[in-house]
């Protein structure tokens, strides 16, 4: 990581197609004619003079004038005698005579908050310890495979005795080992790159390159995500190319004119957010962003990164009123530069390290976000599903006696699941802002709410698609996510909120030893309905299918709190159908109205051949299996 800069680079990188440009940028430990020190590579085409400055120099940046190196305003400098973790910034002279000093935007590590200066820093040398786990992962398609995401925030998980932020490494066997035992598959981080606002939750992001310094070193977060690997689960970054906050260290404005940004305002500024659009025109931007996401996959090994704000970067009128935003060049209100980046961007990903997750968080109807490039798609390999939270959301908070009437917010998603590579969210984004938590969404008693919960996260597991839940969601946190406190883990000590714990513990094993709940869950052939239409009584009934034709589940859920007896459902094939798993069951806090072992008849029922006679629990999802 520690070459030259060679015409080649400085040629890719104005290309816009440097994939490794934190090799040539930044701060680089190395060794010249025997001397030991650091060479500074910095990008500011319309500066008139850049000079490094640092603890080493008193921050007196005279004696550290750069060499521009290019006619596209490549700087570069050897400074001898720099060592690892010295601070330092660039003092840019702009051409109009200010003067501004700016953090590395490729720098590697960075002070905590308040201060903003940069960290020289090596990631060479961490023996890694999960080839295993990487091998492992590539031996089947993660369409095929069982994905389980617990969203996390580092910072608000857990904390220290006295509040403090635990680090990566405590972390890691804490969290990693919690998760495994849980039973899910993937840990998604909010953003870990450097950011100098804790509310922002890491959304506005300094420092692209530099994992966030509250938490610990760059080797504190390589033990972590190798430790994860270890333990069988991989980790998900959330990723940010949509914008960047306007602190003065940071991208903006950062020789003195846009350069990271658009140089128009109302392609440039994000009202809505405060923030700044980076200018996807702009090659070194594209070799810059492009680059950024290989380096978490390349230098940390992550598995995945979860594209925060999609549809901000695909409408040019995003969050704009009239008057405020411009249309593209043939007057339409697509982002076309930021569609050809993230094609581009999927295509260097993919091409060198098939096995990554690209996960777009979009919340429009753009079409073929989950498609190839080559057929015109945005190239990613999953979606949120956006819809599918938004109605159910809302149906799970009508009281059960009124649900009836909006029976579509429950059965439409169906019609559409199958149109992109999805995952279903219940994300940090829902239980803040006066939202409330998950818990207090729910109607009713409090016996209800904790049903209705049950009932809401076994449909998701039943629903075809890949799952993902925010922290706190498993075990009932009554109270909206804060990101300055730790998860109010007291309330395990609580029956129902502890029975909620086991609950979801189970329902998640259930769903990794079940192959028709994920097998072929973005194929028509993974389901079929049995009866979608039973809108008076809040029930739904459907079919789950693996690949083998005769493996298969038939989920029955109740949206309301009554009992059915004596309740008719369709079956495909004659015998017996062992209920499997029932979000009722005693140990869960339900009320105990089981099923065991029902018998089908050769009474053709729902378009089946067969039916069975089964009790329908209150507010629950039923689980039964063909017995072989």
């Amino acid at each position: 990581m520690n070459g030259e800069l060679t015409d080649y680079d400085m040629y890719l990188f104005h290309q816009g197609t440097h994939h490794r440009s934190y090799q040539m940028m930044g701060a680089h430990l190395m060794t010249r004619n025997g001397v030991p020190g650091v060479r500074f590579a910095l990008w500011a085409p319309h500066a008139r003079e850049v000079r490094v400055v640092g603890d080493f120099n008193n921050w007196q940046g005279h004696r550290h004038v750069m060499q521009r190196v290019n006619s596209c305003g490549l700087w570069c400098l050897f400074i001898p005698g720099v060592k690892p973790l010295d601070l330092y910034k660039y003092e840019i002279h702009t051409a109009q005579g200010d003067v501004l000093l700016k953090a590395d935007p490729y720098a590697f590590y960075s002070e905590m908050r308040p201060g903003t200066a940069s960290k020289v820093c090596s990631l060479e040398g961490y023996n890694w310890q999960d080839q295993a786990y990487l091998e492992q992962k590539s031996t089947l398609p993660v369409y095929e495979r069982p994905v389980l995401i617990y969203e996390v925030h580092l910072g608000s998980w857990k904390r220290g005795c006295n509040g403090e932020f635990l680090n990566y490494c405590e972390l890691a066997e804490q969290l990693a080992d919690y998760a495994a035992d849980m039973g899910f598959t993937h840990i998604e981080l909010l953003p870990i790159m450097e950011y100098p606002y804790d509310p922002s939750w890491g959304y506005q992001v300094t420092g692209y390159y530099a994992v966030n310094s509250r938490y610990g070193s760059p080797q504190d977060f390589m033990y972590f995500v190798d430790y994860c690997h270890r333990r069988g689960i991989g980790v998900i970054l959330d990723w940010v190319p949509a914008h960047f906050c306007q602190d003065g260290h940071g991208l903006s404005r950062f020789d003195g004119t846009p350069l990271y940004e658009p140089a128009n305002p109302l392609r440039a500024v994000n009202r809505q957010w405060g923030t700044l659009h980076f200018n996807f025109a702009r090659q070194e931007v594209i070799s810059f962003l492009i680059s950024n996401a290989l380096f978490w996959f390349d230098v940390y090994h992550v598995d995945g990164l979860r594209v925060d704000a999609v549809a901000s970067m695909l409408y040019l009128d995003y969050g704009r009123a009239e008057g405020q935003w411009l249309p593209n060049q043939y007057g339409g209100k697509e982002n076309l530069e930021a569609v050809a980046f993230m094609q581009k961007l999927n295509e260097a990903v993919f091409r060198f390290f098939p096995d990554a997750l690209m996960i777009a968080e979009e919340s429009t109807a753009w079409p073929a976000v989950t498609k190839p490039t080559y057929l015109g798609g945005l190239g990613y390999n999953y979606k949120w599903n956006m819809g599918w939270m938004n109605d159910l959301l809302r149906y799970m908070q009508l009281d059960p006696v009124h649900r009836k009437w909006h029976h579509n917010l429950l059965t439409f998603s169906f019609l559409y699941t199958f149109s992109e590579n999805y995952i279903l969210p219940l994300s940090h984004d829902e239980v803040v802002h006066g939202k409330k938590s998950l818990l207090d969404k729910m109607p009713g008693d409090y016996w209800q709410k904790f049903a209705n919960l049950r009932v809401l996260y076994g449909f998701m597991i039943a629903h075809p698609g890949k799952k993902l839940l925010f922290m706190g969601g498993e075990f009932g946190q009554f109270i909206e996510w804060n990101e300055n406190q730790s998860l109010d883990w007291h309330l395990l000590d609580y029956e129902m909120h502890r029975r909620l714990h086991r609950y979801v513990k189970e329902l998640n094993h259930f769903y990794k030893s079940e192959k028709s709940l994920w097998q072929l869950d973005h194929q028509p052939a993974g389901f079929q309905w049995i009866d979608p239409h039973d809108y008076n009584q809040s029930i739904i009934t459907f079919l789950r299918r693996a690949r083998d034709p005769l493996e298969y589940l038939i989920i029955v859920c109740n949206f309301t709190p009554v009992v059915r007896e004596g309740y008719r459902i369709g079956v495909p094939r004659a015998g017996d159908y062992l209920e499997v798993f029932n979000s009722d069951g005693l140990c869960y806090g339900g009320s105990g109205q089981l099923n065991r072992r029902v018998a089908a008849e050769h009474l053709p029922w729902h378009n089946q051949p067969y039916s069975a006679v089964i009790k329908v629990p209150p507010l629950a999802v039923v689980f039964f299996k063909p017995v072989k």
